[in-house]
């Protein structure tokens, strides 16, 4: 039965996917609606990633945490929220090494405060934005698809399958409408400099060294984020409640490869000699459980809905290069502590030190 999301609640959407979701909704013109957008405003989160995008009068921004359940339901009564979509999430891999209670709090805690909300209120439909992750890795044949066992390899991973347990128990307990999705990595403009290929483009760009994990032929499956976002819209419009679906892009690629088309559109576009810029890679020491390769099966998403990823891959990093290229202001801002500082000035209230968003 199709749906039609009226009123969404996001959260997390300062963040690198939720934003690129927000700035979809407003390009859509059957999204009428209005959008609430519930983000602590951590370091990986940005407002003015939507900035220029949304229709003001019906674009709502809420500096809030997801652990607040009574905000999250005021906001709720408030603008006759009928969808929620369920970004918020901490995300970096190396850092839920060293500090995995963070990730235990938002990514497990803070999707049990949601799923509060959504028990109280059970006219909500919750999309609930997962990843690929929590099936552990790969061998070299075979790809991921919505039946696939559990078996997370690192922290981040786990917390995010213990959020899609927790999903899945109030669908089935409390009988509360939700699907989920698993995607692969992403790519695109906003996300942030520690990720890997906004790490490559920007240390390319300014001449640093490139450190890269082990031998560098971990595999993954790159979409870009706009894809991403078009996919969700789709889910949120089709897809069969209590289900999962796997997003991916089919352009699986090795790390390897991947900094090599990097590093050859980078000599490209600025002009910079191609030798000069592979003496920059650095072989380091692979960290601590990392998968050796991911694939998702998305022939679900591709039958029902009809899914079919509207951005290739080399267009995709090619007009990804110029983006940062012509935004390093942006990408300075995010990297300085002083980002910090300047959402306090402009957007208010007490602001803790987060972590970022978006898979590397």
């Amino acid at each position: 039965m199709a749906r039609d999301p009226g009123n969404l609640l996001v959260t997390g959407g300062c963040g690198f996917v939720g934003s690129a979701f927000i700035r979809y909704c407003f390009q859509v013109p059957e999204f009428r609606g209005h959008l609430v957008n519930v983000d602590k405003l951590t370091e990986a989160g940005n407002p003015e990633n939507v900035r220029g995008f949304v229709d003001s009068a019906r674009y709502h921004f809420i500096q809030g945490d997801i652990l607040d359940a009574d905000l999250l339901l005021e906001l709720c009564d408030r603008h006759a929220i009928d969808t929620l979509v369920h970004f918020a999430a901490e995300t970096h891999v190396d850092r839920s090494i060293h500090d995995p209670e963070a990730f235990i709090e938002t990514n497990v805690l803070g999707t049990g405060r949601l799923l509060g909300v959504l028990k109280a209120r059970p006219k909500l439909f919750l999309h609930h934005v997962s990843t690929d992750e929590v099936f552990g890795a790969l061998g070299a044949e075979g790809q991921f698809h919505e039946h696939s066992a559990y078996r997370p390899r690192s922290p981040y991973a786990a917390t995010k399958a213990a959020a899609d347990h927790l999903v899945r128990a109030y669908g089935i307990t409390f009988g509360c409408r939700f699907c989920i999705s698993h995607s692969c990595n992403n790519y695109g403009p906003y996300q942030l400099p520690e990720k890997l290929v906004p790490m490559v483009i920007t240390r390319l760009l300014e001449g640093l060294p490139l450190p890269i994990y082990g031998d560098g032929l971990q595999r993954r499956d790159w979409i870009h984020v706009d894809d991403h976002a078009r996919a969700i819209w789709l889910l949120l419009q089709h897809a069969t409640e209590g289900e999962s679906y796997m997003v991916g892009a089919r352009t699986e690629r090795t790390n390897q490869a991947l900094i090599s088309q990097l590093t050859e559109l980078v000599a490209e576009t600025s002009g910079r000699p191609l030798g000069d810029l592979r003496a920059l890679w650095r072989h380091v020491q692979d960290r601590p459980g990392h998968d050796r390769r991911y694939a998702v099966d998305c022939s679900k998403l591709e039958s029902e809905l009809g899914f079919k990823p509207q951005i290739e891959l080399g267009h995709g990093l090619r007009e990804t290069v110029r983006w940062y290229r012509e935004h390093s202001a942006w990408v300075e801002a995010m990297r300085s502590p002083g980002h910090t500082a300047f959402l306090e000035q402009n957007y208010g209230g007490r602001l803790d030190a987060g972590l970022p968003g978006g898979k590397d």
